[in-house]
């Protein structure tokens, strides 16, 4: 149970966003963003600290008068940026980090559960012999077509029942669970050599990158909230 109490969740956020104008901070349910995943990474028993990387003082004020695991790392000017990769965020965080295993989330995952969080760790412990990483998915049983229109995963002259089709997995950026060791082995990448995939509840993976991701989450968010 030691190594369990070890994963801290590193929670990056600019104070700007591309495609929905002050992102993290647009009210959503009534509280910012961001709250409604640091709510549940606070709930959670097996993450003792939540790193927020970010180049924004109002975030920053904003955590830690609201919550208790929060530590702020100040991003550095060069890593700022629309078109920085997440590794590089990712990299300043574990070299001013002491911890090893860490669980990488998003702001834009609100409808993240602490069930598929909990359950994710229990398995990346578990399976840490044989696998260094592990990833959230979305399970896919439909029929996919390249641009060119060349089937992906099936035979249009068969027409197999989707359920009996070969699945696929998207990578739907829930979240990255890995250590210090994996990333630098994978050429400082969290998703390590040997990763393992952990399929999530698709209501959970709704990403808001778009206007109309917000109002399906928040939508969402407040049924399941009875708000």
């Amino acid at each position: 149970m030691k190594n369990l109490k070890k994963v801290v969740a590193l929670l990056p956020m600019k104070g700007n966003s591309e495609r929905i104008p002050r992102k993290n901070l647009k009210s959503f349910a009534g509280k910012p963003l961001f709250h409604a995943v640091m709510q549940t990474l606070e709930d959670c028993k097996m993450i003792p600290k939540i790193i927020i990387n970010t180049d924004s003082q109002e975030i920053a004020d904003n955590a830690t008068s609201h919550f208790s695991k929060v530590i702020i790392h100040w991003r550095p000017e060069e890593i700022c940026g629309d078109f920085v990769s997440m590794n590089k965020v990712i990299k300043n965080d574990l070299i001013n980090s002491e911890e090893e295993h860490f669980l990488q989330t998003h702001s834009t995952n609100p409808l993240l559960s602490i069930e598929s969080i909990e359950g994710a760790i229990k398995t990346y412990f578990k399976n840490i012999d044989k696998y260094d990483s592990i990833f959230s998915v979305n399970k896919w049983l439909t029929r996919l077509y390249w641009e060119n229109m060349k089937p992906v995963n099936h035979n249009p002259k068969e027409l197999l029942r989707t359920q009996d089709l070969p699945p696929l997995f998207e990578e739907n950026s829930n979240f990255y669970i890995f250590s210090k060791k994996a990333f630098k082995n994978a050429n400082e990448n969290r998703i390590g050599i040997q990763p393992m995939i952990y399929e999530t509840p698709k209501m959970e993976s709704v990403d808001v990158d778009f206007p109309e991701d917000f109002d399906l989450a928040e939508f969402i968010y407040k049924k399941q909230k009875g708000l």
